[in-house]
């Protein structure tokens, strides 16, 4: 049988797409491989969001279309840049011998068949459709940890934002499959679950009138084996108090809210279609740590939007210091093609983009370094991941540091400890983004 190799780029819900094509591939008889000078077909699970994503999925592309010099015979191109730009692919990566958009990743294993009697399958344009709820799926993240979708799309229509013209409008699973996967993988030794969604804190809204992402974590809690849950993704306005309270009252919840807000000057976020305004968001911010002191915030900002004065730059600077999250990661503007923002006038030039990028982030490490330093001589929660041949220490995240975007703890330790392990730290050095300390024995 054909050995198969992919390659996810993107977010973590693209990721969880993948798994669910290479479980689906696996049942089908091909073989997984991931060195890609032994595979059959590649898939090059793509990424559409913003414009370096696209560039990066078109350089892997590139790069994969080598191995047809070699053993590679096929070259297929999933996700959402082939979901939103199919007809290019086509016309420009003619190395591309097949495409499958983000409704149809479950008809992976016929596309391939197809492609191998020598059609050249696209099927997309089905991004409101959602796969059988009971898909095999292979994990590409550690063992102990899982990504778990609860929803996909979006129905924010944000203006800078193409993803619902990619993933369609918002659609959320039933509670009873969500808990049902959950507890599959648990039984195969997940221990940490990290909710996503493109708006966690939406779900349930379209299948039950009513927020209930506390009502689906109420459920989790139960779930044997599982030891952490993590949410990504939450928007301010949906975050209520009963979810809030939820979060404080279960010790399985990481007190950890990934909230993108984007901007703190209220015109900006106007014109962005965003819901809330700043005062709004301070007041949101104030209820979690009233009611979860040791909460970790973290956000994600974009500078340099149409119009963007330097006194509404001011503004967000002036709101991130007074704010203070725990975590933040900043982007200048992407100029997206087919959303209402890309046709505003005053686009901002890349220069100015740029410096306003240098001053927020240079801002927001020295605001992480005073709070990581805050954390000295405190015990932290650390789940182990690996050890580091550089600096001689095993390294682990804490509950507030989510896989692939946050930081590190290092730590010494005079135990055995391996991979999955959760054991306690004390805190005895930090920098903006790691911690370092010694393990408490046990």
């Amino acid at each position: 049988m054909y050995n198969i190799g992919l390659v996810s780029l993107g977010c973590a819900k693209n990721q969880t797409d993948a798994e669910i094509m290479l479980g689906i591939l696996a049942n089908d008889g091909f073989n997984i491989t991931y060195n890609p000078s032994d595979a059959d077909v590649i898939i090059v699970n793509t990424c559409g969001f913003i414009e370096s994503a696209k560039q990066e999925s078109i350089d892997a592309i590139l790069e994969m279309a080598q191995y047809k010099n070699g053993r590679c015979r096929l070259l297929i191109a999933t996700g959402c840049l082939a979901e939103r730009y199919s007809s290019d692919i086509l016309i420009e990566l003619p190395e591309v011998d097949a495409i499958v958009g983000t409704g149809d990743y479950d008809k992976i294993a016929e596309v391939i068949r197809e492609a191998f009697k020598g059609e050249k399958p696209v099927i997309c344009g089905h991004n409101d459709r959602t796969p059988d709820e009971r898909l095999p799926r292979i994990l590409s993240t550690p063992s102990y940890t899982a990504y778990l979708k609860i929803a996909d799309g979006c129905d924010n229509n944000c203006t800078y934002c193409a993803i619902p013209m990619i993933r369609g409008h918002f659609r959320s699973r039933k509670i009873e499959d969500i808990v049902e996967e959950a507890e599959n993988l648990a039984k195969n030794g997940v221990k940490e679950l990290i909710l996503i969604a493109q708006d966690t804190s939406r779900y349930g809204k379209d299948l039950y009138g009513e927020y209930s992402l506390d009502k689906l974590l109420e459920k989790l809690v139960t779930v044997d084996g599982i030891k952490w849950i993590r949410v990504h993704y939450f928007y301010p306005e949906a975050i209520t108090d009963s979810l809030i309270d939820t979060m404080a009252k279960y010790d399985k919840i990481c007190n950890y809210i990934d909230m993108p807000v984007q901007h703190g000057n209220n015109e900006i976020l106007r014109r962005m279609a965003r819901r809330t305004t700043q005062e709004q968001m301070v007041e949101r911010i104030n209820k979690i740590r009233e009611k979860m002191p040791d909460c970790i915030i973290r956000t994600s900002i974009i500078v340099g939007f149409p119009g963007e004065t330097e006194e509404q730059f001011n503004d967000l600077y002036e709101f991130v210091k007074k704010v203070r999250f725990d975590r933040m990661g900043a982007f200048t503007y992407s100029q997206e093609e087919d959303t209402p923002a890309a046709d505003f006038p005053n686009q901002v030039d890349e220069e100015i983009k740029e410096e306003r990028l240098d001053r927020l982030m240079t801002l927001q490490q020295g605001i992480s370094l005073e709070l990581n330093k805050a954390k000295l001589g405190k015990t932290l929660e650390v789940l182990v991941e690996g050890y580091d041949e550089e600096s001689f220490l095993f390294y682990g995240r804490s509950r507030g540091d989510s896989i692939d975007v946050d930081g590190k703890v290092y730590f010494a330790t005079e135990e055995e400890v391996t991979p999955g392990d959760i054991i306690k730290v004390k805190i005895l050095d930090a920098d903006e983004y790691d911690l370092t300390g010694q393990a408490e024995v046990i």
